[in-house]
């Protein structure tokens, strides 16, 4: 076998605070159905969200670490949080390989899809105090407004598998009905931003509540097409297999809690085989 055929061959690297980076790599899945993966949940410091920048930047790096000794050729940063603190210093720490986070794809996406120039961006309390995503639309067009907000019950919902059915619509209407309900009378953001990688289990509700006339960006699935772009700019080698891609799921905390919440994720059951046990 070729060198290049063994590059193709090594898999897709993405780590997470926890088990919301699956929603992109099932994302990834879809789009590129035979490239292997190795996911990394470091479940045992969630969530980075509290953390100070320092420490965000070192779990990443030591995180990092784990997938580059599997011998990965493309890495994403499966967290929002992640993504904002730590993005440049992966890519400057490992420029023999491209580096994707998932919000510069979120936000490349939102000010593509808004004609008004009005987006909203949901996420966790962290995601949003730390205003990742309005920075980064801000970047891409300074004459845009960004509503931004806290929606932190979606994460439980989600991890719980409440995604569906009239209790998890009336939390969602409780976050945003003051921004998409009938009683509005301002104008609404045409574009609204699913900025947190759990969220994207809920995005059917969420559709609901805000009606068919809003583009929802799901930060799963943009990050998808950011890497699957990748592979056809020539930046990656594609696996030339025709089989399905295996996948490897690491967690740095117990594996049961991953296996359980992890299939609610994957859309399939995983068996506590499917899961190793690693630290950092």
């Amino acid at each position: 076998m070729s060198s290049p055929d063994i590059q193709a061959e090594l898999p897709i690297g993405l780590f997470d605070s926890g088990v919301g980076g699956l929603t992109v790599l099932r994302a990834l899945r879809t789009a590129l159905p035979h490239e292997n993966y190795v996911y990394l949940g470091d479940n045992a410091r969630l969530p980075y969200g509290t953390k100070g920048p320092a420490t965000i930047r070192r779990y990443a790096v030591q995180a990092a670490e784990m997938l580059m000794r599997c011998k990965i050729k493309l890495m994403v940063i499966a967290c929002n949080t992640a993504s904002a603190i730590a993005l440049q210093v992966l890519r400057q720490t490992y420029p023999q390989i491209p580096v994707v986070g998932v919000v510069e794809p979120g936000a490349q996406a939102a000010c593509s899809n808004s004609l008004s120039g009005y987006i909203a961006v949901i996420g966790t309390e962290s995601t949003i105090r730390g205003g990742a995503y309005q920075k980064a639309i801000a970047e891409i067009n300074p004459e845009t407004r960004v509503l931004a907000k806290a929606c932190p019950l979606f994460v439980p919902m989600a991890e719980e598998g409440l995604v569906s059915g009239r209790l998890p619509e009336l939390v969602v209407e409780h976050y945003l009905n003051e921004i998409f309900g009938e009683s509005v009378s301002c104008p609404k953001p045409d574009t609204l931003v699913l900025g947190c990688t759990h969220f994207p289990l809920l995005k059917e509700t969420i559709a609901l509540v805000v009606g068919p006339e809003v583009k929802i960006v799901d930060s799963a699935n943009t990050t998808a097409q950011t890497v699957l772009s990748l592979f056809e700019q020539g930046h990656c080698l594609r696996n030339r297999s025709s089989r399905p891609g295996r996948v490897r799921y690491l967690t740095t905390d117990d594996v049961q809690p991953f296996v359980r919440v992890g299939g609610l994720f994957m859309g399939e059951n995983l068996s506590e085989q499917d899961v190793e046990r690693v630290d950092l």
